[in-house]
């Protein structure tokens, strides 16, 4: 009975420490996310450790659930998505920097039409193509894509093809739950940076935050000049 006592004791201490790593995660994102100049500085930061993170935990845990999710997989990119602040500043900043003003000038377009769509209807239930996603069905802002596209990890691509076709799959699309938690964390982060800014630490819906951080340009406005959004 001796062997269960001291396993039990080692089984605390490890949870203790794994709790622990969590904690000292986010004292130093909270951190950093003070120390940028502005909110867009920060969320760049804070999705830059974040995604070291992630990427540390995955190689260092043994027996990780598998993830069905892969470049061109995008059923999860028909959901909606609401972004903390910063992100969508960063959003803009990568698009007006890789972007011609051709694309530039339709994202715009699909952005309204998104902003529309998720104005009159359930937000539940809505289903439409992201704004974002390319015509290779792969995100054309991958490097700042917003924090919750990078907490989704399924298990199965044929789970996620029917809950955007309607048909809610029993027992949902299971996650990956401490990876989960380093990106909720990473977005309590940046809204409590907000906060302490006095700026809303409220999160948005991506089109029409994204519209916001351009400045909402009028439909009839020329096309953007090269290196801006306004």
């Amino acid at each position: 009975m001796g062997e269960f006592a001291e396993v039990g004791a080692l089984t605390r201490s490890v949870a203790a420490r794994f709790e622990g790593v969590f904690h000292t995660y986010r004292e130093e994102l909270q951190q950093l996310a003070d120390a940028a100049p502005t909110l867009a500085d920060a969320a760049r930061d804070v999705i830059a450790v974040l995604q070291a993170a992630g990427s540390a935990f995955s190689a260092a845990f043994p027996n990780q659930p598998a993830i069905d999710c892969a470049a061109g997989c995008a059923f999860c990119c028909h959901l909606p998505v609401a972004v903390p602040p910063g992100v969508a500043e960063a959003i803009r900043d990568h698009v007006a920097e890789t972007f011609p003003s051709e694309a530039r000038s339709a994202l715009l377009v699909r952005l309204r039409a998104a902003e529309a769509l998720a104005a009159v209807a359930d937000p539940t239930r809505l289903r439409h193509r992201c704004p974002l996603l390319g015509a290779d069905d792969r995100c054309s802002v991958y490097p700042v894509r917003p924090i919750s596209c990078r907490a989704f990890t399924s298990p199965s691509a044929r789970r996620c093809e029917a809950l955007i076709a309607g048909a809610a799959p029993e027992g949902g699309i299971p996650q990956n739950a401490s990876l989960f938690r380093l990106h909720r964390d990473a977005t309590a982060v940046l809204e409590q940076t907000a906060r302490g800014r006095g700026a809303s630490p409220m999160q948005k819906d991506l089109a029409g935050a994204l519209l916001d951080a351009m400045g909402r340009p009028s439909p009839d406005a020329p096309p953007p000049a090269p290196g801006s959004l306004a």
